[in-house]
């Protein structure tokens, strides 16, 4: 039995910089950071380490238990999601990942403070876990960027072979089997000696994202510098809101070009309509979960700009029925429609006849704070890491959106703006 942690102690402290706070945990167990860009999406980062729970075996039922109602991290893997329409597949990743922090950090990048954190089973304890993250602001590092950690990131088949993919699926579409299917390509390598995983988020550092993150649990480690907002949820007043991508350009140096395509994306027939396909598919995924009537879809087709590429963005919303909790919005709603595709039972399949399994990448990665809410990402511009024998190796994707008229050349060129920032982060540029 997990024991619950119900008493908790919250200090207010000046602001510090997350990531360099980050920065002097990174080596320990269990260690966390959740990096916002301090923009409108990600007004808070949080730093942890030294969770006093490690589970997941269980799966999402484990989320039902009120020990794990706040100051949990989970990742959700994507095959864990997918193998309903796939069927057993070879395991790369766990399923579930999960780890309760009674000590955290939150930096709130507007009211520039930092929240220490302490949860315990009585005051004493919660005292004691607020003492240890206090201490962890003494700790911050200098923050010093490091050379590139790796030497090379192989792709792990030809350009060729996702444009017969991207083909294949095209001529599906025509044969009525499917609307869209998101379709990957994944790069591997190894990082040098001595380099750590963390190296890839400090070189990140220019081009922070809403959901950045750096988890590391063991032999394995995640670095993602995500702008996709897979759910929240506020237990409060029962609202949910997912805000799929679909739709990229990449940005230009020159400000009127840029502009240029961040306006041909905005108008792109083909682009909205994708984003359309996915709208809908997340609105029937919330209506598993939502009171009648409240699934809206209250914007549509906005344009986010990131450091590489511009995003087409829509935010769709619902109140989530009574006794809804974490564990049932996940199963309505994994994986991500944005990046399975419609319907999503058989994109999944299709996906699945063109790729190895995903991992980590395009699943989901999520934080349930202090209140029992919700915020979980998904897991785009991600590399996982295995440290094999002494040595960390690493593996990243990018995909895009297969629909009627995708031409498989733009297709192959979309995955490789999308990729831009992690290749430069590990191996340069």
């Amino acid at each position: 039995m997990i024991p619950p942690l119900e008493s908790v102690e919250t200090r207010v402290h000046p602001w510090r910089d997350p990531l360099a706070v980050a920065a002097g945990l990174d080596r320990r167990d269990g260690a966390l950071a959740l990096l916002s860009d301090g923009g409108p999406l990600g007004r808070r980062s949080f730093v942890a380490a030294d969770p006093d729970w490690i589970g997941g075996e269980g799966g999402l039922d484990q989320l039902r238990d009120p020990a794990l109602s706040a100051g949990v991290i989970g990742l959700y893997a994507y095959d864990a999601g997918a193998r309903p329409a796939t069927g057993p597949r070879p395991a790369i990743w766990p399923d579930l990942m999960l780890a309760r922090y009674p000590a955290m950090l939150t930096f709130d990048h507007q009211a520039r403070t930092v929240s220490v954190t302490g949860r315990g089973v009585d005051a004493a304890a919660a005292a004691q876990a607020a003492d240890r993250a206090e201490a962890w602001l003494t700790q911050a590092a200098d923050l010093v960027p490091p050379p590139p950690p790796a030497a090379a990131m192989a792709p792990e088949a030809p350009p060729q072979a996702y444009l017969d993919a991207v083909a294949d699926v095209v001529a599906r579409i025509a044969a009525g089997e499917l609307f869209q299917a998101n379709i990957a390509r994944a790069w591997s390598g190894g990082l040098h000696p001595g380099a750590d995983p963390f190296d890839v988020m400090l070189r990140l550092a220019g081009r922070a994202a809403a959901y950045g993150a750096f988890w590391r649990l063991g032999d394995r480690a995640l670095v993602s510098n995500s702008p996709e907002l897979f759910l929240t949820f506020d237990p409060v007043d029962r609202r949910i809101e997912t805000r799929p991508i679909k739709g990229t350009r990449p940005r230009h140096p020159d400000p009127a070009r840029d502009a240029a395509l961040a306006a041909e994306l905005r108008a792109s027939a083909k682009d909205r309509a994708e984003n359309l396909m996915i709208v809908d598919l997340m609105r029937n995924d919330l209506s598993r979960v939502a009171e009648p009537g409240t699934v809206a879809a209250e914007r549509l087709f906005e344009i986010e700009s990131h450091p590489t590429v511009h995003h087409l963005v829509s935010t769709v919303t619902a109140a989530a029925r009574a006794q809804t909790g974490v564990a049932d919005l996940l199963a309505a709603t994994f994986p991500p429609g944005s990046i399975t595709g419609a319907p999503k039972h058989q994109a999944m399949k299709v996906i699945a006849a063109h790729e190895p399994p995903r991992g980590p990448w395009c699943g989901s990665l999520f934080h349930i704070a202090d209140n029992g809410g919700l915020t979980a990402s998904v897991l785009i511009r991600t590399a996982s890491f295995e440290r094999v024998e002494g040595r960390w190796r690493f593996r990243t994707l990018a995909g895009a959106g297969i629909v009627a008229d995708s031409d498989p050349a733009s297709e192959l060129a979309e995955t490789e703006v999308k990729i831009l920032a992690l290749r430069e982060a590990l191996i340069g540029a």
